[in-house]
């Protein structure tokens, strides 16, 4: 079921209506009203996979519970052990199995060396990506008495499958949702208000901006032999706010829907493409992504206080790990590398200071988030493209401009196959997103939608967004990007 479509249209009221007026003030039903739409919610995609989320919520259940009781430091490693083993081996089948076998093929054919394998035709369950993490964090903070177990299933269950951040995040923590379970809600309007803001804000970058940018950017890099240079540079800059767009669409979604039940996630995205530096983009974009490998990949490594050498290599290991975390697929374990790699660069050259005396801070600053935009554009081809060759022959044509930007068809100019109107317009929505994105970054847009206090202003606004989406939004119900993840 997507967020996109007419299904959750007529879901998310029903759930609503039962939560707070069928059950209300029963925190058990709550709970288990949250379940049972959970489960509904997921297996609309397919009820095979329920089995899976289900199986590894009673398994960390269990492991949560015996571990809080355990004393002997090797049992509690070996409970913690096992968690690991469960979550990341049904990740590791479903998700990397075939490309395993296919790097381990190749890598015997360059030894000369034929062999045959098998491959499985297997099916990625949606979000398992995303709910196997959150599990795990679960026992690895019981593991480190971060936190207490909770002895309720049922609000365990509501954890691990809340439908709104369950597919694609964001990614969350015991300590944070589990404990909401654990409290009665009072209904109140302000958090449907936010919840309702929040929801079109995102639903406005997901079909009238992603989906539209989509067009343009799946017509050059599904075709790259017909495509040149300046193509290129204008699909990669859409893409970069697509995959932002539609990402970062989700979440706001996912985050208004859980605050109309009473319930905060943590937020996701803060304006990632205002960042000065690639660290501070990475503490701007998918923040439960990147602060759980902080927490359970790259302080255990030893993070920064280690020998240099050392915390390079840590630095390195994360992104590395955190691209193979994206896709079964080299081209994602290039872009986490380019990342570590310029982190690392970052690091080393960190003392390097402009002087405010010879250039305005201000044009520093700007000059600052262009050079860092560029880069994850560069990046981003890695992960766009549809293979490893076809990222490089992308980046070869980078400086081919020999193929004009415009095509002739029956006397009507096309860019992208598209008519001039339609690339403009693209265009138009970035420079609106980046104009809404810098109000926010300044807190101003909160005095136009939340703090205002004339009715008819605000309605005006919303009213206006409704309208945008319905008539500029592209309905052919695309799925989120990271629903591959």
């Amino acid at each position: 079921m997507l967020f996109n479509s007419i299904d959750f249209i007529i879901f998310l009221p029903v759930v609503f209506f039962l939560y707070w007026f069928v059950v209300y003030k029963n925190l058990k039903y709550q709970n288990l009203l949250i379940v049972i739409a959970s489960y509904f919610f997921y297996g609309s995609w397919d009820w095979k996979f329920l089995g899976l989320i289900i199986f590894s919520t009673v398994v960390d259940y269990f492991i949560g519970l015996k571990l809080s009781k355990e004393e002997v430091v090797f049992k509690r490693k070996l409970l913690l052990g096992l968690s690991i083993a469960i979550n990341l081996g049904f990740l590791g089948f479903f998700k990397y199995y075939n490309f395993f076998i296919d790097s381990f093929v190749s890598t015997f054919s360059f030894f000369g060396i034929g062999i045959e394998a098998r491959y499985l035709n297997i099916i990625l369950p949606v979000g398992i990506s995303f709910y196997t993490f959150q599990t795990l964090s679960y026992t690895i903070d019981i593991y480190k008495r971060k936190i207490q177990p909770t002895k309720d299933f049922i609000m365990f269950a509501a954890f691990v499958s809340f439908f709104p951040q369950l597919v694609a995040g964001p990614i969350e923590r015991a300590e944070n949702l589990l404990s909401q379970f654990s409290r009665p809600k009072n209904f109140k309007f302000v958090n449907i208000q936010f919840g309702f803001i929040r929801i079109l804000w995102g639903l406005f970058k997901k079909v009238v901006i992603a989906d539209r940018l989509s067009i343009i950017v799946n017509t050059a890099y599904n075709s790259p032999e017909d495509y040149g240079g300046l193509h290129f540079i204008v699909a990669t800059v859409f893409f970069a706010f697509q995959i932002y767009c539609d990402f970062s669409g989700y979440s706001d979604i996912a985050i208004g829907t859980a605050r109309m039940f009473n319930i905060k996630l943590m937020e996701n995205f803060r304006t990632p493409y205002f960042s000065k530096s690639l660290g501070e983009f990475w503490r701007n974009w998918h923040i439960s992504l990147s602060t759980w490998f902080r927490d359970y990949l790259y302080i255990p490594l030893g993070g920064n206080k280690v020998a240099k050498i050392r915390w390079y290599t840590n630095i390195l290991i994360v992104f590395v790990v955190s691209g193979f975390w994206h896709g079964a697929s080299w081209t994602f374990i290039i872009w986490g590398a380019i990342h570590g790699i310029i982190l690392i660069l970052e690091s080393i050259f960190t003392s390097v200071r402009f002087k405010n005396r010879i250039i305005n801070l201000k044009y520093i600053n700007i000059f600052k988030i262009l050079v860092t935009f560029s880069i994850t554009c560069f990046a981003w081809v890695f992960f766009r493209a549809n293979s490893t060759q076809e990222a490089f022959f992308i980046i070869n044509k980078f400086v081919d401009f020999s193929t004009p930007l415009v095509t002739n068809l029956r006397g009507q100019e096309l860019y992208f196959n598209q008519p001039l109107w339609k690339l403009m317009a693209s265009a138009t929505l970035i420079l609106v997103l980046v104009f809404l994105e810098y109000l926010i970054r300044k807190n101003k847009i909160n005095e136009i939608i939340l703090i205002q206090k004339s009715i008819f202003v605000r309605w005006c606004v919303y009213l206006t967004v409704i309208l945008t989406i319905l008539f500029f939004g592209v309905f052919e119900t695309n799925e989120f990007i990271y629903f591959q993840f």
